[in-house]
């Protein structure tokens, strides 16, 4: 008998926060890897049917990655991610900003990496600076969907 899939759980703290959880079958250090290096970046972030293209890319603290996701319906996200604090293979924090026009979102992100049996349990949680921000982020952008569609590619890319 098969066991169950893993799912990943969307959670609220706050009208501020979003939280997105999911076991993996494998060990810190290779999601480690996997959410930190380019080469594997591009090939699962962002939800289901976005692709990436990266300008710049530098993991470090006061590193940028300059990028555009790029929607299945063609249309394109310029972001820009500030790393801050990073603690391998355990935790790392950046700042996200969304540069589109109109619709400047900035939130910051905490993604961690905890053993869990022989596998990892990740954590992507997201700050907001006020309810207004949440609430464009998951009505305009689906980043409730999007998230969960992220953590279901970054599994299916670690299966591989």
């Amino acid at each position: 008998m098969n066991p169950p899939p893993r799912i990943t759980r969307v959670e609220r703290p706050s009208a501020r926060e979003v939280s997105f959880v999911r076991e993996l079958d494998q060990p810190p250090e290779l999601v480690w890897r996997v959410w930190t290096e380019v080469r594997h970046l591009e090939h699962w972030f962002g939800p289901a049917g976005f692709t990436l293209t990266t300008a710049e890319f530098a993991f470090r603290p006061g590193g940028v990655w300059r990028l555009i996701m790029h929607g299945p319906d063609g249309t394109d996200y310029p972001t820009r991610i500030v790393f801050r604090d990073i603690d391998p293979p355990r935790r790392f924090t950046y700042e996200n900003g969304w540069d589109l026009p109109g619709y400047p979102i900035d939130f910051t992100v905490a993604v961690t990496f905890q053993p869990a049996g022989s596998g990892t349990r990740l954590t992507l949680h997201m700050t907001f600076a006020d309810d207004a921000a949440v609430k464009t982020a998951v009505e305009r952008y689906g980043v409730l969907q999007g998230g969960v569609e992220t953590f279901e590619r970054i599994a299916i890319y670690l299966r591989t």
